[in-house]
Formats: structure tokens, sequence, C-alpha cells
């Protein structure tokens, strides 16, 4: 299997889960950047392969080089995951070599009338899960996703603790960036939700994020409060994804925080700016209740892309029509 960024990676995670429980007997191998090693450490007859992108298998002839060294491992079928050219080349070899494939379908068309300002066909979509649930079906292993199972919470660390602190509280995450501004919550709404969140005492406020400029701005949210801390450049990934897998609930944006919370099973409320669950990004086994979606009685081509980076002049301000106090409550109730 071939994966790519953060949110991709994760959402495959609750899948392949489903498939070693319903399919013990299957070994399964995931090809992928080192950097994701850790969403798959403890899940049984699973290796991970390393892709190396930047020497070995860097280029086309890399590719080759990939294919035969994967083929060294004896697999029977090749489920490919994330449908680029990479991956499809290497899907092709595997299948000229006579072995079974499958390829993730995206529905591109579906996309696209969803996201389009004319004629919109607004209409929920098949979700990631269910498309890749699709692979391997076609690959002779049907799977049942309305009953996952996930991990037990990691054992946090000292240095972890030490950051953290008293553990008696509710441990609320809430990462507040993703990777285009039009999903990024306006930051004065932002610091008003950590404000009325961090006046209930019970509550521990966890702010995620990386690079330089983020942490300053975690900084910002987090310095007046003293039960909101800026975890972002504190702690390494892994630990990171350990302490992730104790929080009560996350608060994140249509990003890859939302699908690396959902896979260890804690509960998530997205926020939607110019994209929209409808598109089957919703975290995994989450409520579309939880979704909580720009108003597009007042911004009507809402979903404007499936990805966010497409800018629709006028749009600018959409997510400001999910008001601070939505958030809370929905916060709160999913706590009570």
């Amino acid at each position: 299997m071939r994966l790519s960024a953060m949110g991709d990676v994760a959402m495959t995670v609750p899948v392949l889960r489903t498939f070693v429980k319903q399919y013990p007997e299957v070994k399964i191998t995931v090809i992928s950047r080192p950097f994701f090693k850790p969403f798959f450490d403890g899940i049984p007859n699973l290796d991970f392969f390393a892709f190396d992108e930047k020497e070995r298998h860097k280029g086309f002839s890399g590719l080759l080089k990939l294919f035969r060294d994967v083929k060294k491992l004896k697999i029977d079928a090749f489920a490919d995951l994330h449908n680029v050219l990479r991956s499809k080349i290497v899907s092709l070899l595997f299948a000229l070599s006579g072995k079974k494939r499958a390829t993730v379908d995206k529905g591109r068309e579906g996309k696209k009338e969803l996201t389009r300002s004319e004629n919109k066909v607004f209409r929920q979509l098949p979700t990631m899960f269910e498309r890749h649930a699709k692979v391997f079906e076609e690959l002779g292993f049907p799977l049942d996703l309305s009953n996952p199972s996930f991990p037990e919470k990691a054992k946090l660390s000292s240095d972890i603790l030490e950051i953290i602190g008293n553990q008696n509280q509710k441990l609320i995450g809430i990462a507040p960036f993703a990777q285009y501004d039009s999903k990024v919550y306006p930051q004065d709404l932002m610091q008003e939700v950590i404000a009325k969140l961090a006046d209930n005492k019970d509550n521990k406020i966890l702010l995620f994020g990386g690079g330089k400029k983020e942490i300053e701005i975690l900084d910002s949210l987090s310095k007046p409060f003293e039960n909101v801390i800026n975890i972002a450049g504190k702690i390494k990934f892994q630990q990171e994804l350990q302490l992730i897998s104790n929080l009560d609930l996350m608060l994140s944006m249509d990003s890859g925080n939302a699908h690396i919370a959902a896979m260890s099973g804690v509960k998530v409320i997205t926020l939607w700016g110019a994209t929209h669950p409808f598109a089957g990004f919703l975290p995994f086994n989450q409520n579309i209740e939880n979704a909580l979606v720009s108003d597009r009685n007042q911004y009507p081509k809402l979903p404007t892309s499936v990805y966010g980076n497409k800018i629709v002049e006028g749009y600018e301000d959409a997510m400001r029509s999910i008001s601070p106090d939505e958030i809370v409550n929905s916060i709160q109730s999913q706590l009570d």
C-alpha cells in the first residue's frame, strides 16, 4: 500500500485494524514514509516497509527498486490506497507479474459535482473508509466497519506528565491549524472558545501544532490561562500520538489531527470552512452532528473545495458563521 499526507495515512489505520481483526490469518505490509511508522505500531500481523523517496526509491528507477524490494516479501496482492502516479506504477508492475491488485476510487466526479458553483449536487459521498474497504473487497476480503475496535490508551511517559500535570481534569485537545487558510477558524474566535473552555477548571486544554509560526500563535493563545498548555515543539511525534490517545475530546479543523484522534477512538468535533464532510472526510466513527459546518444559507456555494485549496471571493469569512458558543456547547455536551 502506498500512502501520503498525514490525514490520508491516519484514515487507513481503522480500516487496517478492522482487516487484521476479521482476517487474522492474513499478513499485511504497509508501504509509507518512515515518519508514519508510529501510526501502525501495535497492529498485529502488520509489517511496515519504509519508502525511501529521497534516495533508493527516488524517480522511476527507484520505483522499479521499490517493486523488486517489496516483491521479495512474497506478497499475493497489492492494495493501492492512494491512487497517484507512483502508486499506480508499482501497482501495474505487480499486475504484470501476475499478482492481484485493486486501486481506491477517489470519486473525483462526485466531488466535482459537490464543490462546483453552478448545478451543485449536494449529497453525502462515500467516506474514504468505505472506499478503502472497497479495495479490500475487490481483493476478496470484504470488511464490516460497523463494529470497530480501538487500541488501549497509551501509557504516558514522565516527560509528558511533567508537561500536562494533574490528570484529574478533562483533557481537551485543540488543533487550530490546517494546510489552507480556508479551513482555519479565525484566531480571535478561537481565543473566545479557549477562554470559555478554560473558565471551567475541570477542563485542561492542550494545544497542538507545529512549526515556529504556529508555536508562537499557540503560545499567545495559551498565555492568559493556567489550564491551557501549548504542547507544540515540546514532545516528539510518537509521544504526541500517545498523548492524543488519552484525550477526552479533540477539537480540530478538517485536518490530519482530526483523523489521528479518531483512529485512537477519541471523540472529535470538527470545524469546516470551504470544505464539507459530505466529500467523505468525516473522521472515522464520528457522528455527523459533531461536524460543525459554515452556514450554507449565508454562503450557498459551500463547499467550494474538496481540500480547501480553492479561494472563492467573498467566502473568506465563512467560518465566522460558526459561533464560539456553538463549539463550546458541542464540546460540553460530548464531555457530559
